[in-house]
């Protein structure tokens, strides 16, 4: 079992910058590929980026890729995302996943508000 809590969301402006943070409860935090997902208001969850269990391997969705960073510390039972040149439409619940979407654990949330 994985209990997950997202922090960092806020409001920016365009152009700005936040960094997520997905902290990890449980021992096997190292052992699960991670991800980051987004749901903006009225669409479907969607993939943000994902991290394999060592941090050795990253992939993004093509709307984010060159702007946002996954990374994780294994010690500290965190994950993160840096996203760097906001846009209005980045804007949405933040989540982060541990396992896969349709089988994994997942945080409660975390708003991003990008202003234009």
């Amino acid at each position: 079992q994985v209990h997950l809590v997202e922090s960092g969301g806020g409001l920016v402006q365009a152009g700005g910058s936040l960094r997520l943070s997905c902290a990890a409860s449980g021992r096997t935090f190292s052992t699960y590929p991670m991800n980051w997902f987004r749901q903006a208001p009225g669409k479907e969850r969607e993939f943000v980026a994902a991290i394999n269990w060592s941090g050795t391997t990253t992939n993004y969705a093509d709307s984010v890729k060159g702007r946002f960073t996954i990374s994780r510390d294994n010690v500290k039972n965190t994950m993160y995302l840096q996203m760097n040149s906001l846009k209005p439409e980045d804007t949405a619940v933040y989540y982060c996943n541990a396992g896969g979407y349709t089988s994994g654990y997942w945080g409660q949330g975390t708003q991003v508000t990008v202003s234009s």
